[in-house]
């Protein structure tokens, strides 16, 4: 990435992004989805998505194990798939699957797009993945954004623009749903858009892991139990 005067190191992106995270669920625990503070909260918690993805890709260039960083994503995401339906739901369901599945999903894409020679194979595989993504958080968004961090990595303009057609067709969607009423769809699906948020953060990141030697499992730790207390307060009390 293309070093500017202040720079910001993995650790700390993605704190950020877990902050994002935190508001975003908050808002949709007890903020209104059509008001201006539940879309302005939810535009921040836009910020995530991209931003986790973006990782899976570094991720997958600087693990010294694959097979293992794909087993602790996998463990995780069991993990997280009772406080994550607890939190959508009020309740234990096997679906919709919880990010960290997708985002696992997302790495398997990187790995098929780079391994897989034949173009034919590695287009049905591609589609497989992005099939086995649809009952999930971040659906086939997810992968489809790993991709896209792994493929144009050095090409920030590349990055904008697909973010930003990105937010335009979840907007557009929004705006289909709304029957539509643009002015329904501002109020209800504009906080989209907020998917172009990450850039910034994302240009300043320096290369560098930051944090100390177990920084890497925050995350982990505070998708299943940030989910679990929300989803108590928000379903039991």
């Amino acid at each position: 990435m293309k070093k500017t005067p202040i720079a910001l190191n993995g650790h700390q992106l993605k704190l950020i992004a877990m902050t994002a995270m935190l508001i975003d669920h908050l808002a949709w625990a007890f903020v209104k989805t059509d008001t201006g503070l539940g879309q302005a909260m939810h535009a921040i918690g836009r910020i995530t998505a991209p931003t986790m993805c973006f990782f899976i890709a570094e991720g997958y260039r600087h693990t010294r194990s694959l097979p293992r960083y794909l087993r602790r994503i996998a463990v995780f995401a069991l993990i997280s798939q009772i406080p994550f339906s607890i939190f959508s739901l009020g309740e234990i369901s096997i679906i919709p699957l919880n990010v960290l599945y997708t985002l696992g999903l997302g790495l398997v894409a990187i790995y098929c797009y780079d391994n897989i020679a034949d173009f034919k194979k590695r287009k049905w595989a591609l589609a497989a993945v992005l099939v086995l993504a649809i009952p999930a958080d971040w659906t086939f968004i997810a992968p489809l954004l790993c991709l896209l961090f792994h493929v144009y990595r050095d090409d920030f303009p590349k990055q904008v623009q697909w973010l930003s057609i990105l937010g335009g067709i979840l907007f557009f969607a929004g705006f289909v749903m709304m029957r539509f009423n643009f002015l329904a769809a501002l109020q209800n699906h504009a906080f989209h858009l907020g998917v172009v948020l990450s850039l910034p953060l994302l240009r300043l990141y320096n290369g560098k892991r930051g944090g100390g030697r177990y920084s890497g499992w925050i995350f982990y730790i505070f998708y299943p139990l940030h989910l679990l207390i929300i989803g108590r307060y928000m379903w039991f009390y």
